[in-house]
């Protein structure tokens, strides 16, 4: 089996994941400010950075795979060409 088959599968992976970590986060977010409306302020603001450093570690990665996804093409069409 090719190799690259398997990194869309990763991307995937990935996007499941953040998708579920956010939504968690979130959730438990607006629970909280649910319970304590008076400090949806300090929840909010609480929350933001997280939430953005998340999201950009989910798309580091996918970046990374489809880097992976290219190099390894690259190398065997290298690998096929000194075996000719």
């Amino acid at each position: 089996m090719d190799s690259t088959l398997l990194i869309p599968l990763g991307m995937g992976l990935i996007v499941l994941g953040a998708g579920m970590g956010i939504g968690k986060f979130t959730s438990a977010a607006a629970e909280s400010i649910a319970r304590q409306p008076e400090a949806a302020d300090k929840i909010t603001g609480a929350i933001n950075l997280p939430l953005f450093l998340l999201e950009g570690v989910a798309i580091l990665a996918e970046v990374f795979t489809f880097l992976m996804l290219i190099l390894l093409n690259h190398v065997f069409v290298i690998f096929y060409i000194m075996r000719l």
